[in-house]
């Protein structure tokens, strides 16, 4: 007993373990009820547990090591769910729009630092540490939200991808600015011999090292096995670049694109996602233990203007830079409201500051307290990010400004047969559900139009002969041109919820006329969409919900008629019945009959059945069975008679009671 108390002593991990799982389970408990996101939850953790709070934690190292495991982990999983010709489809958002966004954020807050009397190679420093976003806040959010697939998030990782690499010359020029000699130009042509080979490697190994491994591990079907040689690639791969002077976290990221590749991504990610969580939430904590309350206190205005500062020069900087890649205003301005806010490789660099008496305590305590209230605030901004990019087109400024913004909206000269938009349909978005919807309406020809973002998509079926446009239906002018005033139904059929409020608005605005019906993904999702002016919303969860206990009620020979009239009564009450009590009065009755239908194979060669007429074995009085079919050597037979013979080798179709077909079942088949 006493070895393991020293033991326990000797191991203040250990303790420190406790301490954060403990206070973090009451803290994110809170925060579930008052329905805050648990980020900020593991921040506050971290300064209740941290050195400026109550001291709980000792091997803060210890806590640092686990949080980068995290953040490997993180970045991993993204990878695990891109691919290599994903990546190769954004290069140009990765060094074109990442490189303008550094470096168009390092020059500008150079010369507002330089402006504020700070010598010029400590503001260009300043530029570095307020140039990075936060990988694992921005990323873990956009997964949350299953918004890393879209234009925008696509984006938005684009940018971080880039910030991951660069952090690597960044540190290499601290030195320098801090007037060490170093020789920084060859430093630099290593590294990019270095990540030349990185990627070379990335790609040999995804097409031809790494299935064949994880085929020959599959194929033992030890999870185990699979699981661990899964890790190792992962930290394998992350510790090869270090050692090449790369980031961990981009060897994770590469680490992920290598298994991406084969079949068994989706297994691995399954794997992974639990260690992941569970390390990532040390990062946060640790983060939040970074943060002096007191130190806040004490410089709270100065410290909230200049986080309203980097907020909006930082939301500048990256929507320029997402312009330039000829991106649409709106989806700019998401991704600048994605990543305005400090990310946690500048807290790492900000330690190389002081290292280099680039920063003293105080500048270094400010920049900590400016990084982690941008990274407070970084949720509830990334949860309303498409509808403050709407605020923002929608803003009351110049007509000048104004017909700016709007002309740059690509709306291609589709010839549109203007006298049929009239009393027309307008679908939005053409995904499985507008093209569905489209058959439809063509084959009860009803005039429609598709609003569709994806240029790809709006080639291949304009070439068609669909009627169909790109555009953003969240943009008053490609409303404007299908002519939505003169619709009777629009559908919004895409699955971004901030994205449909917005083009409900937008549609409002146009006309209150028009009926509009919603897809969206969960039933809790309807009030606020029919409160925001979408007339019909059908929630895909819903919809799932009938599918399912349709069949069910099938198989439990329910009649057709009493399904149909149970499935419209739950479409009549709005989803109620999903809400309720399932004693709720609302909920139809169901007569479910105390019978099965089943297929049952001949298997015995002799019996009080096989091979007599079913008249000469009293089939019916002895089993209780009726037969309705038999399947002999591949052909059905349903012309059953009193002379009709039960076989080796038959599959019988029968109907009745559980009992009965058990009982057969005994009698036929070999058991």
């Amino acid at each position: 007993m006493n070895s393991f108390i020293l033991a326990v002593a000797e191991l203040p991990l250990l303790s420190d373990i406790v301490v954060i799982f403990g206070l973090a389970t009451l803290v994110i408990l809170v925060f579930m009820r008052l329905k805050l996101p648990t980020i900020i939850g593991y921040l506050l953790t971290g300064a209740i547990a941290g050195p400026y709070g109550l001291s709980l934690v000792y091997a803060s190292t210890a806590v640092e090591v686990l949080s980068e495991i995290g953040v490997i982990l993180l970045l991993f999983v993204i990878g695990l769910e891109f691919s290599l010709k994903s990546l190769m489809a954004i290069k140009k958002a990765v060094f074109i729009g990442g490189s303008l966004q550094v470096s168009l954020t390092i020059g500008t807050t150079a010369l507002i630092s330089y402006l504020f009397g700070f010598s010029w190679n400590i503001s260009v420093f300043f530029g570095f540490l307020f140039a990075l976003s936060s990988t694992a806040i921005v990323l873990k959010l956009l997964q949350e939200s299953g918004q890393v697939n879209t234009i925008s998030g696509r984006t938005t990782l684009a940018i971080l991808i880039f910030q991951d690499i660069i952090i690597v010359p960044l540190v290499l020029f601290t030195p320098m600015l801090a007037g060490e000699s170093d020789n920084v130009l060859l430093s630099l042509f290593y590294m990019a011999l270095k990540g030349g080979l990185v990627i070379l490697l990335t790609i040999l190994s995804a097409k031809y090292l790494i299935p064949q491994l994880l085929y020959r591990i599959a194929k033992t079907k030890n999870e185990e096995l699979f699981l661990l040689s899964i890790i190792v690639t992962c930290f394998a791969v992350a510790y090869a670049t270090s050692l090449l002077g790369l980031s961990l976290g981009l060897g994770a990221f590469l680490a992920g694109l290598i298994i991406s590749e084969s079949e068994y991504s989706h297994h691995a990610t399954g794997k992974i996602l639990p260690f992941r969580e569970i390390f990532l939430s040390f990062f946060f904590v640790s983060v939040g233990m970074l943060f002096d309350i007191s130190f806040l206190t004490e410089h709270l205005l100065l410290i909230l203007a200049l986080v309203a500062l980097t907020f909006v020069v930082k939301f500048i900087v990256a929507s320029l830079a997402v312009k330039s890649l000829g991106s649409s205003f709106k989806e700019s301005f998401i991704v600048g409201f994605s990543i305005f806010q400090v990310g946690e490789f500048s807290l790492l660099l900000a330690k190389e500051g002081l290292k280099y008496e680039l920063l003293d305590n105080t500048t270094y305590q400010f920049f900590l307290a400016i990084s982690i209230l941008t990274m407070i605030i970084t949720p509830f901004v990334l949860k309303q990010r498409e509808k403050l990019a709407y605020r923002v087109l929608n803003t009351p400024m110049p007509k000048k400004i104004k017909d700016r913004l709007e002309e740059r909206v690509q709306v291609p000269e589709i010839e549109l047969e203007k006298e049929l938009l009239n009393d027309h349909l307008v679908i939005i978005g053409y995904g499985l559900n507008g093209r569905n919807l489209a058959r439809a309406a063509k084959r009860a020809k009803i005039n429609y139009v598709i609003i569709e973002m994806n240029p790809e998509t709006v080639k291949v079926e304009a070439a068609k002969g669909e009627p169909i446009i790109y555009g953003d239906a969240g943009n008053a002018v490609v409303l404007e041109h299908v002519q939505i005033h003169k619709a009777r139904v629009a559908v919004i059929a895409i699955s971004n919820q901030p994205a449909t409020t917005g083009i409900i608005m937008n549609i409002r605005e146009a006309s209150q006329n028009v009926f509009i019906i919603v897809r969206t993904r969960y039933v809790n999702e309807i009030e606020s969409m029919l409160n925001m002016g979408a007339d019909e919303v059908i929630p895909e969860e819903f919809e799932t919900s009938i599918e399912i206990f349709t069949r069910v009620l099938n198989k439990y020979l329910v009649p057709k008629g009493e399904i149909d009239d149970f499935t419209d009564d739950v479409r009549f009450h709005n989803y109620e019945v999903f809400r309720t009590p399932s004693n709720d009065s609302s909920v139809p009755s169901l007569d479910i009959p105390e019978i099965n239908f089943s297929g049952i194979k001949i298997e015995k060669d002799y019996g009080q059945f096989i091979g007599k007429s079913i008249k000469d074995s009293n089939l019916r009085e002895k089993s209780g069975l009726n037969l309705v079919a038999i399947k002999r050597e591949g052909k059905t037979l349903t012309d059953i008679t009193g002379h009709t013979k039960i076989k080796l080798g038959d599959i019988v179709y029968v109907v009745g009671k559980p009992e009965a077909l058990e009982s057969f079942v005994e009698e036929v088949g070999i058991g």
